[in-house]
Order: C-alpha cells, then sequence, then structure tokens
C-alpha cells in the first residue's frame, strides 16, 4: 500500500508561515517533489480547479522560499491581488506582498514550456533534463526582497499545499504536542516499557466508565490497534443505545500481536445510567474500584456485588484494585449531559477521592464537532470549539480541564493513522503519569530509592 505524502515542514516554520495570514487557516499538502516526482507536470497536476495555494521551496542553504496564489493559476500572465512571496529562516520570517498585481503570477502547463512565477521573484520550470528547477531574484512587482539574482538555485524540495480557512481553530493551540512519527515511536516504546514506580504494582489496572456510546470500548479497541499497527475488528464493540458491554472485563495491552502484555490493563463495565436502577450502580463501581468484583461478574442493577456473590475478594490486594477510574464523555453529547447524569459523576468523582485514586476525564468523538479536527486530529488542540467541550466535561465531572484528555477512537477506518495514534498514546501516558504520581506518595521505595545520599 503507497503511503501518504507528509510534508518536510517542521512545527516552528509552518508556524511562522501561517502568521502571514490574517484569518486562521491550516495547510493540506497537495504536492511534495520527493513523493510525487521532481517534474513540472506533477506539480501543475495537483493544483485542485479553486482554492487558494502556496508553493514552498527547501533551499540546501536551510532557508525556505515560497509564493502564495490567492486562486488557481490558469493563463500565462495573471493577475492576483492577494499574492505574496515570503523567505523564513531559522532567524526571521519575511512576507512581501505584491505590488504590480496585473502580472503577479506567471503560468503555463503546455508540455515541454511549463513554468510557475511570481513575477520575476520566484520561478520554478522544467531544465533541459525535464527536471525541476528554480531561480530567484528581486523583481519590482512585488515589495522589494533583497533576493540576489540565482539561477538554478539547490534546493532539496518542493511542495504545494492548498490553503484552508479554519475559523474555529487558533493559530497557537493551548497544549503543545509533537505530531511526528518519531514523536509516535517514542509514545509506543514508553507505555511498552512502563513500569509502575510503586514496586507493589505488578500492573496498572484503569477503570473506563461512561454512559452508553460514550465509546469506552472503543477506546480500549483503538489503544490495542495502536500497539498492533492496524485497525482491530473485535466483538465487543457495539452501538447499542443501553450500552454493549454487561460484564466486568479486563484486557491486558499487549506490544504487539503475541507478544507480551504491558504493564497496562484496561477494565470495561457496564455502562453508566441517569439513575440507580438503569446502568452501573455506585455501590458497584466502588466495589468494582476497591477489588473485591470478581473478573467476569455480569452487573444486574436489582442485584448489587457483595459478600456472597461468586467469586467475591473480601481481602484483594494492591494489584486487584483499580489504580485510575477514567470517565469517558462522548464530545457530541457532554454539552446536554442530564441533571441526573451530572450528579451520578460528581458523586462517583467524590467518592473515588476519598479512596485517593487518580481520575481523569476521556472525551471521544472529538473529530465529530470541528471540521478541521476531523480532516486532521492535529488540531484538536487549536479548536475552539473543542475547549468549550473540554471546559463543560470537566464542569460536569467536577475536575480541572488540566484532567481532561481528548482522544479519536478508531471507529470507521481500516489502517491506523500517526496522529490519531499520537492522541491515543498522549492519552495513555498522561493516565499512566497520573498514577505513579499518586501511588508513588503510598509505596515504600524501590531499594535504589531508599539507598543513602552520598554528600
Amino acid at each position: 500500500m503507497a503511503h501518504a505524502a507528509v510534508s518536510a515542514l517542521d512545527l516552528g516554520r509552518e508556524k511562522q508561515l501561517l502568521k502571514f495570514f490574517p484569518e486562521p487557516v491550516r495547510l493540506h499538502l497537495l504536492y511534495r517533489a520527493r513523493h510525487h516526482g521532481f517534474k513540472m507536470s506533477d506539480l501543475i497536476s495537483k493544483f485542485d480547479k479553486v482554492g487558494r495555494f502556496v508553493v514552498i521551496v527547501y533551499l540546501e542553504s536551510g532557508t525556505m522560499k515560497g509564493g502564495y496564489l490567492s486562486k488557481q493559476p490558469h493563463s500565462y500572465l495573471q493577475e492576483d491581488r492577494g499574492a505574496f512571496v515570503f523567505e523564513i529562516d531559522h532567524q526571521k520570517a519575511n512576507v512581501f506582498p505584491v505590488v504590480k498585481h496585473r502580472d503577479s503570477i506567471i503560468f503555463n502547463n503546455k508540455y515541454n514550456n511549463e513554468i510557475l512565477g511570481f513575477g520575476d521573484c520566484l520561478k520554478i520550470y522544467n531544465n533541459k533534463d525535464k527536471t525541476l528547477c528554480v531561480d530567484v531574484m528581486e523583481d519590482d512587482t512585488y515589495t522589494p526582497t533583497g533576493w540576489s539574482e540565482e539561477f538554478e538555485v539547490p534546493f532539496m524540495d518542493v511542495e504545494l499545499h492548498r490553503i484552508q480557512s479554519v475559523g474555529d481553530v487558533l493559530l497557537n493551540p493551548w497544549r503543545e504536542l509533537s505530531w511526528t512519527e518519531k514523536e509516535r515511536g517514542s509514545l509506543r516504546k514508553n507505555l511498552v516499557s512502563f513500569k509502575p514506580a510503586c514496586q507493589s504494582l505488578n500492573r496498572v489496572r484503569v477503570l473506563l466508565m461512561g454512559p452508553p456510546g460514550s465509546g469506552k470500548s472503543s477506546f480500549i479497541n483503538s489503544v490495542r490497534s495502536v500497539m498492533f499497527g492496524r485497525v482491530l475488528l473485535l466483538p465487543f464493540i457495539g452501538t447499542a443505545t443501553k450500552g454493549f458491554i454487561k460484564k466486568l472485563k479486563s484486557y491486558d495491552i499487549r506490544s504487539e500481536r503475541g507478544g507480551k502484555p504491558t504493564a497496562l490493563t484496561l477494565c470495561d463495565v457496564l455502562a453508566l445510567g441517569d439513575g440507580e436502577t438503569t446502568g452501573l450502580t455506585l455501590t458497584d463501581a466502588l466495589t468494582v474500584i476497591k477489588g473485591h468484583a470478581p473478573e467476569g461478574h455480569k452487573f444486574q442493577s436489582d442485584a448489587p456485588i457483595k459478600a456472597e456473590t461468586s467469586g467475591y475478594r473480601p481481602n484483594p490486594s494492591v494489584n486487584d484494585q483499580i489504580h485510575c477510574a477514567v470517565f469517558v464523555l462522548n464530545a457530541c453529547q457532554v454539552m446536554t449531559t442530564s441533571e441526573d447524569l451530572t450528579m451520578i459523576l460528581r458523586t462517583l468523582q467524590a467518592e473515588i477521592s476519598d479512596l485517593d485514586i487518580p481520575q481523569v476525564v476521556l472525551l471521544t468523538h472529538v473529530d465529530q464537532m470541528c471540521h478541521a479536527v476531523q480532516e486532521d486530529v492535529k488540531f484538536v488542540y487549536s479548536s475552539r470549539m473543542l475547549q468549550e467541550k473540554m471546559q463543560k466535561a470537566a464542569e460536569v465531572v467536577g475536575l480541572p480541564v488540566s484532567y481532561v484528555l481528548p482522544v479519536k477512537n478508531y471507529s470507521s477506518e481500516l489502517s491506523v493513522s500517526c496522529n490519531t495514534d499520537i492522541l491515543l498514546l498522549s492519552a495513555v501516558h498522561h493516565i499512566l503519569q497520573a498514577v505513579d504520581d499518586t501511588y508513588e506518595d503510598y509505596c515504600p521505595p524501590t531499594p535504589a530509592d531508599a539507598s543513602p545520599v552520598t554528600v
């Protein structure tokens, strides 16, 4: 299967480029020379019929030069009142708006004579060997650039991006997250190698609780999909209005198919209801958290777990207990959470707090709330709408916003993607950190930790 092209644009220079636009926009990669081919025909064929575009040339010097078109090129000498050229290096970022609109864009898509030019400031064309060439110089069509006249400038890559307006998206995200393959690999490695800081814990048991349709079972499936490198199709995922899971079921997260289990176990239970008779009861939830409930117990609202229940653990060990409680809420439904469900969530939160067990909130279905996030989840921390949803989720449960972790579960996809994996693994990372931060205060130090400090 062919891999999708990935831009060479790093986060820092992307932010500098986006600041050239008066409104929030995002970039959608259409062409990269290293991926699609170093020919003008390859570049020109990637222009959409309508839209705004930016061309980026990565020079061998480390400088990035390019130009912006406010509409699709279609004629040899084309007027474009919104056009500009730019230059970005490690020290500065400069933009040079068009001055003479009439001939601001030069364009020819005829075979053997293809060219795209921003006046004479920046020209991209085929040389005699039919491969891309780039010329740069100063030209009075644009604000003076100070560029020296250079023909066939050494360059590493050329990219074409479509510019898309995203009014809901902030220029600066309120949380920083690296969206790279390296980050995905690092987060995955951290999960595989994770060992609880508390030596009494063999593994970390995380309980997922939420109303029907919140996506707790899908989260488990998605985390396992991340580790296996493909979307799993498992029988415990469903869309029943009253919830699909009826039993206490624990899932060890393995490093790969057939591999060793990591230190993480995700536990699923009956969905929460709007009252004590329509879902997981407060009593049963606390019994599970304290470690009394047996694996596979089938929940019944009219038959709470008690000492006489088959498999009941009267004296659970610390490894039978839940080490982190996760409230799972659907971003599409969080603004209309009923008073009854809100009361249940806050009561649970207060009771769990008394047990000194860490808690977080997973906000699922984030891609369904914002077009930009639907296109690419890397905009999750830039979306105004999702920021409001996260604030509401925190309010509903009674926890700070910093405890709310947005995720996108795999539902319609048949293959995993880098940015979705990063968001899921980042949530897991924060959950494990919360456990370590909490149990560090209650567990005895390891022998190495107990060694006297040498002065």
